[in-house]
């Protein structure tokens, strides 16, 4: 007979000082539906078209059976509140690389910290785990506030792609950063 109790608290993957990460499940799916019709989030992510609940759910199902990624829910320690998603994704064993991705759902959890958070413990678990050597990311030009927070995190600008992004009736450019394993290393003493 087992002796652990049952327990409904979420699983914490991966655990800083004010918020965890955790798998996402398809009770999540009404979240995921909800950030994307956030005008903020959808600007924030170039996100451009329409989904519905079914395709949430056909998502969140692909990315449970997806090796060459790994999505995670950004949840507060302090009370479990999920205000964000991050990933890994487009894996590639060979050469060791992958980007990475991340949402703040709403403004009030924004520039309070708690991205750059997750992206250390995303960022550790990539280098340290994972064992890749180079993660990038792709942000657009018209979001300064993330661009300096990854400037901060130690990633570099590599390149510019010319208008790559049309939207609200203007192009935009998007800015490649990355970080190689070396550079997170230096930085944060692993």
């Amino acid at each position: 007979m087992s002796t652990h109790a049952h327990t409904n608290s979420p699983v914490r993957f991966l655990e800083g000082n004010r918020v965890y990460l955790r798998p996402v499940g398809q009770e999540d799916s009404e979240f995921y539906y909800r950030s994307l019709y956030s005008k903020e989030t959808r600007k924030l992510t170039g996100t451009q078209k329409h989904y519905t609940h079914e395709q949430i759910q056909q998502y969140i199902e692909s990315k449970g059976q997806d090796s060459a990624s790994v999505l995670l829910l950004i949840a507060l320690c302090e009370n479990d509140q999920v205000i964000g998603d991050i990933q890994i994704g487009d894996i590639d064993t060979f050469n060791r690389s992958a980007f990475i991705r991340i949402a703040i759902d709403q403004s009030a959890y924004q520039g309070k910290g708690y991205g750059s958070e997750a992206m250390v413990l995303m960022l550790d678990y990539g280098f340290g785990i994972l064992n890749l050597h180079r993660i990038e990311l792709n942000v657009f030009s018209y979001n300064e506030r993330a661009i300096h927070t990854y400037e901060k995190l130690g990633f570099v600008r590599e390149g510019v792609q010319r208008q790559a992004l049309y939207y609200d009736h203007a192009y935009h450019d998007s800015i490649l950063m990355s970080i190689l394993a070396e550079e997170y290393r230096a930085k944060y003493g692993k």
